[in-house]
């Protein structure tokens, strides 16, 4: 839904010179493009030099190369300031505000947009019938080899949850290729590359041009793959590919290419333009996607404990389970792997066999009864599924599921973004709304401001989330304190926080069905603040949250979408602070990684009055357990500050009451 401010549009249909000029509205961003010979574009910021000319063309399959030869372009221009309001989001009302320019030729346009925090541009094409795509020339040249902080990968299998790498960009050479997104610094400014409004085309990754420069490199269709890989067999690997990109529509928009400026790292911690750029709602009427937090099975491998029957997939579990949502006001839980046969989601588990890692213990599952007992609780419940399964039996399963229920679907092991299964994520988006299921997408590329042109598409995974301690141990604060200045940049994330056992670097061990997390108790509350997650997972056990009554009171009552978001400070890779606000009651949080550190504050953001603060933050053991944290209680008036002392691996969460 938008509100129009102010939307002037300036119509220019003429032949005009070769090198055009596109500023921000505020004027600190000036874009330079070049046509002719080949199609180019140069970023400064407040005059300094961000990118030189960076070339981009697209290569046709019947051998035209869009943005080579050129010929001088006709020109629209046009400028918009208005208000989106989200369905859901960090806010309820995202400016809008824009400076455009299309340089328009006979068979395609190139557009560029310059916001006051970002540049992106696109390609359109206008061809009669299908096009081939054999290759898109993407790049980035920087005045030197600047430092980045990136995910490098080793092909195009990957889920785009590796740890992030921080060297200059030359790290990248003989072949490394990075995930987005991916932060660099020139000339002193934040440049966070990535894309939106990737539809029925393949992802582009990064790579070292060999000169101080980033180019583009994306996957070519599939033709042939084979069940295999993790788990196992739950990916689909690639074994032969085309020599094209796709075979799409010849009349469409692709996707944006978009490079976020922040002159201070804290400016990245607050970024909507991914939802901004994305198309607008295609599903229709959406009232019924509902945001909210989820009762997790699958991180705690159901460890209920002091109950009187034997946990495991079984219907006295997930009755549990239930009964804790609807008591705590949680609006969904999830039955991950294990609820059915992996490869046959009409086949259930029926308590014999073995799902997984985790026996199957108690008498199987009773479906039915499970949806009709969690629907007069007011609870959804969401299932688990792999991907390829899914794909395979998508209208028979989701037709099944819809007789029962289901409110929302956790996708799994796409671990690929070439244009095969780019086109899967649409399809299911589209199947899941017909029957108003919510989608969650795991093993999955980044957001690409899917959540607003599919609002059913809630969230996504992308990042190595909490997951990872059951495991390994590179799932760690420092790693951690990257990802709200990064991947957070591309849109909701589910990291899946709230461990109730809590190590510091000494003592974490990796234990697969009784797992802990890295750094305190306060980090693991802190990051329902700091991270943006519009359905958020509880990780641990019912009965774990159960035992900490006031911790369960706090998380209970956590918002999950917002109606104002501050970024108050932080450095990429060593702490993170974010405030935002629901209603009256503002939540403000900090995490850091392994360094213990102070943080200051100030509290202008508030309202003129009186606000009844709760601090969680680390108890002075907590250096030695993870699990020490204090709650204070104070009043805070607006403008005070306020400091507070993190310990190593350590965080705080904030809870702001109005007084009357």
């Amino acid at each position: 839904m938008k509100k129009l401010i102010l939307l002037v549009v300036s119509i220019q249909m003429y032949a005009g010179p070769t090198t055009f000029q596109l500023s921000s509205p505020d004027k600190n961003i000036n874009v330079t493009i070049n046509t002719g010979e080949i199609t180019s574009y140069k970023v400064s910021f407040k005059g300094k030099e961000i990118t030189k000319e960076s070339q981009l063309s697209m290569t046709l399959g019947d051998g035209k190369i869009l943005g080579v030869k050129t010929g001088m372009p006709k020109i629209m221009q046009r400028s918009v300031n208005q208000d989106v309001k989200p369905l859901f989001g960090m806010a309820t009302t995202y400016k809008d505000v824009f400076n455009e320019i299309s340089l328009v030729f006979k068979d395609y346009n190139i557009v560029f947009k310059a916001f006051n925090n970002g540049v992106a541009y696109r390609f359109e094409t206008k061809i009669k019938g299908n096009i081939k795509v054999n290759e898109e020339q993407i790049s980035y040249k920087f005045p030197t080899d600047v430092k980045g902080s990136l995910h490098k990968v080793s092909g195009f299998l990957n889920s785009y949850e590796e740890n992030y790498v921080d060297d200059k960009i030359s790290f990248l050479d003989s072949g490394k290729i990075a995930t987005l997104p991916l932060l660099a610094e020139s000339n002193g400014i934040k440049v966070c590359i990535t894309e939106v409004d990737l539809f029925d085309y393949a992802a582009f990754y990064l790579s070292y041009d060999g000169n101080n420069g980033l180019k583009g490199v994306l996957p070519k269709v599939v033709t042939k793959d084979s069940i295999g890989g993790c788990c196992p067999n739950f990916e689909r690997l690639p074994f032969e590919r085309a020599n094209y990109l796709a075979i799409t529509n010849g009349t469409r928009t692709f996707p944006w290419r978009l490079m976020v400026l922040a002159e201070q790292d804290k400016d990245l911690l607050y970024n909507n333009l991914t939802y901004l750029l994305a198309q607008e709602n295609k599903i229709g009427d959406a009232s019924w996607v509902k945001p909210g937090k989820v009762s997790w099975d699958w991180w705690n491998a159901n460890n209920l404990t002091g109950v009187d029957f034997v946990t495991g997939y079984n219907t006295n579990t997930y009755k549990y389970f239930i009964d804790f949502a609807a008591k705590n006001g949680i609006e969904y839980i999830n039955m991950d792997e294990g609820w059915s046969d992996q490869f046959d989601l009409l086949k259930l588990n029926d308590g014999k066999v073995k799902i997984g890692t985790n026996p199957s213990l108690g008498g199987g599952l009773d479906m039915p009864y499970l949806f009709n007992y969690a629907k007069s609780k007011n609870v959804g419940i969401m299932l688990w599924c792999v991907w390829h399964v899914l794909d395979r039996q998508m209208n028979v399963a989701l037709d099944q599921f819809e007789k029962w229920g289901v409110k929302a679907l956790k996708v799994d092991f796409m671990d690929r973004d070439d244009q095969n299964v780019v086109n899967f994520y649409e399809k299911l988006a589209i199947e899941a709304a017909k029957r108003k299921m919510l989608v969650l997408y795991h093993g999955a590329y980044k957001p690409t401001g899917m959540e607003r042109t599919y609002p059913n598409v809630i969230n996504r995974e992308a990042v190595q989330g909490l997951e990872y301690n059951k495991f390994t141990n590179s799932c760690t604060p420092e790693n951690l304190a990257h990802i709200p200045f990064i991947r957070m940049v591309a849109g909701p994330m589910d990291y899946t926080p709230g461990a109730m056992t809590n190590a510091n670097e000494g003592d974490f061990k990796s234990v697969q069905a009784r797992p802990m997390s890295q750094g305190t108790r306060c980090n693991q509350l802190a990051l329902f603040t700091v991270l943006y997650a519009p359905l958020e997972m509880l990780a641990d056990a019912p009965t774990a949250y159960e035992k900490e009554p006031v911790i369960l009171e706090y998380l209970s009552k956590m918002p999950t979408v917002w109606d104002e978001t501050m970024p108050i400070d932080g450095k990429i890779g060593d702490f993170a602070v974010v405030a935002r606000r629901k209603g009256t009651t503002w939540h403000v949080a900090g995490v850091s990684d392994w360094t213990g550190r102070k943080v200051k504050v100030k509290f202008d953001f508030l309202s003129i009055g009186k606000y009844n603060a709760e601090i969680f933050s680390d108890g002075l053991n907590a250096n030695r357990n993870g699990n020490d944290y204090k709650k204070t209680t104070q009043t805070i008036t607006k403008g005070e500050e306020l400091t507070i002392e993190m310990a190593s691996g350590g965080g705080f969460a904030i809870k702001l009451t109005p007084l009357e």
